[in-house]
């Protein structure tokens, strides 16, 4: 089988380079739009445990949609880093203190509830048109949603990014795990897993 980490690493230096070209202000538009959308769009039942991420860089402000989905009976978590390859969720509530969590992140402390999303918002550097994505390269989501999945639970993924960070194809890898619906300021694309 051939590596396919190398083309990997161009497609996402090349979809964040237009990511980071983006003007700033346009960002923070299209993120409240993209929030309000998703708001509208993606349907769960109150008390529903959604997960959201703490953006990085020129990543989507998923910070918007998360109250949204607040505001309509989500319960919201955050990833927690707990050491180089492993991820866990913690419950997000208000007046809780935020802790670092390492990469730029912030997250709930260790006094959090530990709980397991229904619906998780996905970082990414790149995607194309089947679901597939590329992440930054740890694996942390690919781990954390395969044990998820091993232990039964069978979250809603969403990635989110935005249109430029589309590519043409990934490639695939046998551990990849295609995302259901990715959210982009054009709206929320569904695919066929």
């Amino acid at each position: 089988m051939t590596d396919r980490r190398p083309l990997k690493q161009i497609l996402r230096k090349e979809a964040l380079a237009r990511r980071d070209g983006l003007d700033p202000f346009w960002r923070v538009e299209a993120a409240l739009e993209m929030a309000e959308r998703a708001a509208e769009h993606v349907e769960f039942v109150p008390g529903t445990v959604v997960s959201g991420f703490w953006p990085i860089r020129t990543e989507v402000d998923v910070r918007p949609l998360m109250f949204a989905l607040r505001e309509k009976g989500a319960r919201l978590c955050l990833p927690a880093i707990l050491d180089k390859t492993t991820i866990t969720f913690r419950e997000l509530v208000r007046g809780a203190a935020l802790v670092e969590m390492g990469f730029g992140t912030a997250g709930p402390g260790a006094d959090a509830a530990v709980i397991d999303p229904e619906i998780m918002l996905v970082p990414l550097a790149a995607f194309d048109s089947r679901g597939h994505r590329i992440g930054y390269g740890a694996g942390f989501y690919d781990r954390a949603i395969a044990k998820l999945i091993e232990a039964g639970r069978s979250p809603r993924l969403i990635g989110v990014a935005f249109d430029c960070q589309q590519v043409e194809a990934v490639p695939d890898e046998p551990h990849d795990i295609v995302l259901s619906e990715i959210l982009t300021e054009s709206g929320l694309h569904r695919f066929s897993v």
